[in-house]
């Protein structure tokens, strides 16, 4: 250790030494009520703030409320280098001397900003006209109360934590227990309509997976997926009608029982205590034991079990008797998985990862005496065999879950998941299995007879073939094998001479051909079954540049999108284009192609329907009567799109580049989420190949500036992603022929709006929600920036911009915002034949690839 580091060390022990010294001068004498006086009132993150005990954190608070045995402050709490502050309130117990200097291992009860934590520095103001907001250091708005125009004359902590802001009437105009974070204290309650959100850590405060929310009459627990996956749930009749301690009350109306709860007494009402949805899914119970904060309680997992946790093995591990394991090997001693980083508890992982490209090598493996915490009525009234075809014939599937009564063993219910979470062993165990038929839940167990049966898949690896134990047992003379050799090339020869001449002669008829036989589809339609599906094509859902698509209802009663192809040449290509690429593949954010019908000049696509129709009439409001999407469904959409476009750059055989992504290709189903569709212009390349050399070809207004040389990369379909989530976070076109001129092109505005720092102003003006999250909404601007850079080796790759969405990575710093910088153009002029009738131009020119340079 050097000199210099020496003296910093010391530097610090005194500044710390300091820091103590002042903060136990102080009086911890904050009021409960401000009244705001008819003008502002700021408060700004306290770099000295009161010192804690049993705890790396700071405080800073500026509202105080005792009450028996329980303390409550309401300010900024921090991380000790002050790094990552939040707005909240926090809990702890009394010392009966309200003005004593130190505060003993406070606890976060509520918190506004776990999502977004601002910087010492930061500030929290209530405005003249009454709205409550917080802003980070560089003045970035990152919460608010939307109580602006409300008349709020006071703010005030009450006796349970609850923060109030109060009208001149002293009537309620905005509190905190409205908006529940992850604990409730003695006498909150949680309405219906109202949810507990875990945190993802101790340490990190943003919301993680697991969520309990009273739904109608059913208070549920469950873990975000897609669907969400219930582990717990509890309805007045089933179960003790109340769920609570003391006063912490889960139901409006419900009073407090008397009786224990799950084998906890409700103890009496002195300590400071409070519940607390953690980040592993348990609710569990918190009091204060004299020296820091003990757990008395961990209500759900009597009902549970301990092994009824969605990740107390992590994904695919299996649980018994709270001792984590991997599933077993197959019954010819295959083994499929391992310990994740050699630590059963953290989950499994399988030897070889499930690839879409060989699906002939998926196999499913059944675990004895498993089951699983969660069971969706996904098929009724098949046999076991036909629910593991469903999950081999879907990727997407990564197990078959099979339910059947003892009453009738060969038929039952089915379950295809397609996340993993947990399993658990059930010898001589009588677990209970959360049952969702229809939306409603129920219980299932061996109690009522019901038995599960669990199959994972995994990708099989066919042995390679057997060695002959004897050279000689397969030989051939010499000159009978190079006889045959010859001959078949010789056949060969005479083969492809006879195709080429065939090829020329009857081109027309070849185009017809091709068609018949198409890889990776099992369902050929004909042309009358598709007429009599779309009543004629008469139910016009949208046109593209090759053909038009309608709604249709199967004879099942399934709903589909045919897609009409209308042409000869450029059609062929654009309807194999589509059947290789996404034949074969099949990802939750790509649109599944169900079909395909070819008999002579009539070519038609059969894809899954989705109810809420093209991305592009929801962003540019094409129907007036569409509200305007919250924040949360615009970034649930472009996360979907990143995740289609990664798994097709990297999860598939073959690079898969898009080549036309636009909001009329995007899709979205009707739980929002955003779907890749129209692959007429895909083209495949191999793995290793980073760049490829291909003609001029997509929309106007989304093609990279690379497209001039005619060398692209999968960085093309990034820089289009861009495009589009600028158009969904702005809500309009990037060529917008109806705004004022210098507003037409949306890039150029982004690019002045960024070497302003005005960036907010071009965002969706129609929705208020956007304005609520302005640290988020700027953090994707910046991703579509990332993305639109003009060299596109400073382009992110798309897995990249998945991970930064996950909050993985983090987007590089070193952007460039002149998106309007181009090399000299090297082409003519391109004119796009296949563009949708919707755009705006029809001539292109290098220049404007994408807006004006």
């Amino acid at each position: 250790m050097n000199e210099n580091q020496i003296k910093n060390i010391w530097c610090v022990v005194f500044f710390l030494s300091c820091l103590v010294h002042s903060t136990r001068s102080q009086v911890l004498d904050y009021p409960a009520t401000i009244k705001t006086a008819n003008t502002s009132q700021l408060w700004k993150i306290d770099p000295s703030p009161v010192e804690l005990e049993g705890s790396f954190g700071q405080v800073a608070p500026f509202l105080y409320r005792v009450t028996n045995d329980t303390e409550f402050f309401c300010g900024f709490y921090c991380n000790f280098d002050g790094t990552q502050c939040l707005f909240s309130v926090l809990i702890h117990r009394n010392k009966q001397n309200p003005r004593r200097v130190l505060m003993e291992s406070p606890q976060l009860v509520w918190y506004a900003n776990r999502d977004y934590p601002v910087k010492a520095g930061a500030t929290l103001e209530l405005t003249k006209d009454g709205d409550f907001l917080l802003a980070d250091v560089d003045g970035t708005q990152v919460w608010s109360t939307n109580t602006s125009s409300k008349s709020v004359k006071s703010l005030t902590l009450t006796a349970i934590g609850n923060l109030v802001l109060l009208d001149e009437n002293n009537d309620t105009v905005w509190e905190s227990v409205d908006y529940p974070t992850d604990t409730l204290v003695d006498g909150q309650t949680l309405y219906s309509g109202m949810e507990l959100t875990a945190s993802m850590s101790t340490s990190n405060w943003s919301k993680g997976m697991f969520g309990l929310a009273i739904k109608g009459s059913q208070l549920i627990g469950y873990v975000d997926a897609n669907p969400p996956q219930s582990y717990f749930f509890m309805y007045p009749g089933a179960f003790p009608p109340h769920f609570a301690f003391t006063q912490v009350v889960f139901a409006k109306g419900m009073k407090v029982p008397k009786e224990p709860v799950y084998g906890l007494t409700a103890l009496p009402g002195s300590a400071a205590r409070f519940m607390k949805l953690e980040p592993d899914g348990h609710l569990r119970v918190h009091e204060w034991g004299g020296s820091d904060w003990g757990e008395v309680g961990d209500l759900l997992t009597a009902y549970t079990g301990e092994c009824g946790y969605p990740m107390v093995c992590g994904k695919y591990g299996v649980c018994l008797k709270g001792e984590c394991g991997c599933p077993e090997a197959a019954s010819d001693g295959t083994i499929y998985f391992k310990p994740l980083n050699g630590q059963p508890n953290l989950g499994c992982e399988l030897l070889t990862p499930i690839s879409c490209e060989r699906r002939q090598d998926h196999i499913l493996l059944e675990l004895k005496n498993t089951d699983y915490f969660f069971f969706q009525q996904e098929m009724e009234n098949v046999d076991v065999e036909n629910c593991k075809l469903a999950c081999l014939t879907n990727c997407s599937c990564k197990a078959a879950i099979f339910q059947y009564n003892s009453v009738n063993t060969s038929m039952g219910d089915c379950f295809l998941p397609s996340e993993i979470f947990s399993l658990r062993r059930n010898e001589g165990n009588n677990y209970k299995v959360t049952v969702s038929r229809n939306g409603t839940l129920y219980t299932s167990s061996q109690e009522n007879n019901t038995t599960i049966i669990t199959f994972v898949k995994v990708q099989n690896i066919p042995a390679s073939a057997p060695k002959n134990r004897k050279g000689n047992d397969i030989v051939l003379p010499v000159g009978l094998s190079l006889g045959a050799f010859f001959g078949v090339l010789l056949l060969i020869g005479a083969v492809i001479l006879y195709l080429q001449k065939k090829r020329d002669l009857e081109e027309d008829e070849e185009d017809d051909d091709c068609r018949d036989e198409l890889p990776g589809l099992s369902t050929r339609f004909s042309y009358e079954d598709l007429k009599s599906a779309t009543e004629n094509f008469s139910k016009k859902l949208g046109q593209g540049g090759f053909g038009s698509v309608f709604e249709g209802t199967m004879g099942n009663g399934t709903k589909v999108a045919v897609k009409r192809l209308n042409g000869i040449g450029q059609v062929k290509k654009s309807f194999l284009a589509e059947v290789k690429t996404i034949g074969n593949i099949h990802h939750v954010n790509l649109v599944r192609l169900i079909g395909y019908c070819a008999e002579k000049s009539e070519t038609l696509l059969v894809y899954e329907y989705m109810c809420n129709g093209s991305l592009d009439k929801w962003i540019f409001r094409k129907n007036e009567e569409l509200l305007p999407l919250e924040w949360r469904l615009r970034r649930k959409i472009i996360s979907g799109m990143a995740k289609g476009l990664a798994y097709l750059h990297e999860e598939c055989r073959q690079k898969i580049l898009h080549l036309d992504i636009k909001p009329q290709n995007i899709l979205v189903d009707e739980n929002f989420e955003g779907k890749v569709a129209d692959f007429g212009l895909s083209k495949l390349i191999a793995k290793e190949q980073s760049r490829v050399v291909a003609s001029m070809q997509g929309t106007p207004g989304y093609m990279a500036p690379e497209w001039m040389s005619s060398v692209i990369t999968d960085k093309v379909d990034v820089y289009s992603f861009g495009v589009v989530v600028l158009e969904i976070l702005c809500g309009r076109k990037n060529l917008d022929r109806n705004q004022p001129e210098e507003e037409m092109h949306l890039l150029s505005l982004f690019e002045r709006k960024a070497a302003d720092g005005q960036l907010m102003d071009i965002i969706d003006k129609s929705s208020e929600d956007m304005q609520l999250h302005v640290a988020e909404v700027t953090e994707m601007l910046r991703i579509a920036a990332w993305c639109l850079q003009s060299e596109f080796t400073k382009r992110p790759p798309i897995s990249v911009v998945v991970k930064v969405l996950e909050g993985l990575m983090e987007v590089d710093s070193d952007l460039d915002f002149r998106f309007t910088k181009l090399p000299v153009p090297k082409t003519t002029p391109f004119v796009d034949n296949n563009r949708d009738a919707s755009d705006d131009a029809t001539v292109l020119l290098p220049q404007v690839l994408s807006g004006p340079r």
